[in-house]
């Protein structure tokens, strides 16, 4: 029996801000080596054993989600669109009722999209450790062996030390996230692994889970799953009928209830990187504790982490100690490590005044590519703007503003009103305010162009779109 992943890629954590952001968090973003951490994810539950994946996430990132999957040859099994984040009940339940339709028989492995697995082998073969019990009706966990005593984690209670087991356990609670204090009792005794939120269990076992321990979901996540509507390869859950789901966690719904519970110790290595400090303790460090990213410089620092988003953003820290910051086009984060998690306190505060920055990311995303503004100012705005090969902008005009494109890589197809062209590389148009127009990019590269907007309004919400292969609607973006 295959393997499915169910890949939860729903979340805007703000403990990694700048870097991690309501419109591009951080599974993402490339945190630990060349993959994103969606990528990792992807890659890790890929192979021998494992059917394609099935992604949850929502309508904001599922352009992401199969451009970054494209980028690594994945295809994936399924997309389900969440209407709005419910928690990861209503989504474990989804993903089980919608493979119940076709495959009732099939086995889930339900695991977040931003944790960092260095072993990649080592945990597929934890995961075929676990299958066992899992065929047997067991609610399968993996738990992981405590290397510090983490407060921002929540653990696993065990009967017995596992003494480097591998094979499952018996679970006696789940804790909650422990003060310092509290955390080194229980690191000191052997008996608590961390509880790394990743699941395997067959469809029939959790769903019947649900019925016995959270019938309340039952009916809205059946309903938002049947009543669920294909959009361009998506499946997007029926909004009405989500709405009524609680929202809640899988651990308070069904795990902290359930008596059929079984724990696989895993001992390779794992973190969430929910917080900077982890971020520094996943990155080469030097012989003080110091570890750089991008263009980044330290003179006489010890245990402190400089990061640099920006090739344009040189970031250079002198005497420094237990300090974490984090340069980004349009952000800069400066930290005592010992308040990282003091992050969320910030962004809310910034969201308080009003700043763009505490959710909006410096590139925004579309379907047919990225774009990233350059320069804004009275009546103007510069954008950089990247058209995958193939892709295209909808047929739109504008009520406020004209624009110039000029591109400067690859050709264009673009069309301003009547008139079709391509455009070349060093070429420009001009598209006068309220003149239907669109662009697309027929060639096999990308196509980069400058866009010059000019006029009374430049909000991306001036946009009166008529044809979209997207099918997004009036008032979308892009």
């Amino acid at each position: 029996m295959t393997i499915v992943p169910i890949l939860l890629c729903g979340g805007s954590g703000t403990r990694l801000w700048p870097l991690s952001r309501k419109s591009y968090p951080k599974q993402f973003a490339r945190l630990a080596g060349d993959d994103t951490m969606l990528q990792a994810s992807v890659k890790r539950l890929t192979g021998e054993g494992f059917a394609a994946p099935v992604v949850l996430t929502n309508s904001d990132f599922r352009f992401i989600v199969t451009e970054q999957l494209a980028e690594i040859g994945v295809d994936p099994g399924a997309i389900l669109i969440e209407p709005e984040g419910r928690n990861t009940a209503p989504a474990v339940l989804a993903a089980a009722l919608w493979l119940a339709q076709t495959d009732p028989d099939a086995m889930m492995l339900v695991a977040p999209s931003d944790h960092v697995i260095s072993d990649a082998e080592a945990f597929q073969e934890a995961v075929m450790i676990g299958r066992e019990a899992a065929n047997d009706g067991k609610l399968v966990t993996f738990g992981i062996t405590p290397t510090h005593p983490e407060t921002a984690y929540g653990y696993l209670e065990l009967f017995n030390n596992p003494n480097g087991s591998t094979h499952p356990l018996d679970l006696v609670a789940f804790i909650e996230k422990p003060d310092a204090g509290r955390a080194a009792e229980m690191l000191a005794t052997g008996r608590f692994l961390w509880n790394a939120g990743i699941f395997l269990f067959s469809v029939q076992t959790i769903i019947e889970a649900f019925r016995t321990h959270a019938p309340g979901l039952m009916a809205s996540v059946q309903g938002a799953v049947e009543q669920g509507k294909p959009d361009l390869g998506f499946l997007r859950l029926d909004p009405a009928a989500w709405s009524e789901a609680e929202d809640i966690s899988i651990d308070y719904a069904v795990m902290e209830r359930a008596d059929n519970l079984a724990v696989v110790p895993f001992h390779a290595g794992w973190t969430d990187l929910g917080g900077w400090p982890s971020v520094r303790r996943e990155t080469k460090q030097d012989e003080k504790g110091v570890a750089l990213k991008g263009l980044a410089s330290a003179i006489d620092c010890e245990d402190t982490l400089l990061w640099s988003e920006d090739d344009a953003v040189a970031l250079v820290g002198v005497g420094l100690q237990n300090i974490v910051a984090v340069a980004m086009p349009d952000a800069v984060l400066v930290a005592d490590a010992s308040r990282a998690e003091d992050v969320k306190k910030a962004v809310c505060e910034l969201k308080r005044l009003g700043v763009r920055q505490a959710e909006e990311f410096p590139t925004d995303h579309r379907p047919w590519g990225p774009f990233q503004s350059l320069a804004t100012g009275d009546r103007f705005q510069v954008k950089r703007i990247i058209v995958h090969p193939g892709a295209s902008l909808s047929l739109q005009s504008h009520h406020h503003r004209a624009e110039h494109w000029i591109v400067v890589a690859g050709t264009a197809k673009v069309v301003i009103g009547d008139n079709e062209q391509l455009v070349a590389e060093n070429q420009s148009v001009y598209i006068p305010l309220g003149t239907k127009h669109r662009l697309e990019n027929p060639g096999k590269l990308p196509v980069t162009l400058i866009e010059v907007q000019t006029g009374a309004y430049l909000g991306e919400d001036d946009i009166i779109r008529y044809e979209d292969i997207y099918a997004r609607g009036q008032g979308a973006k892009g």
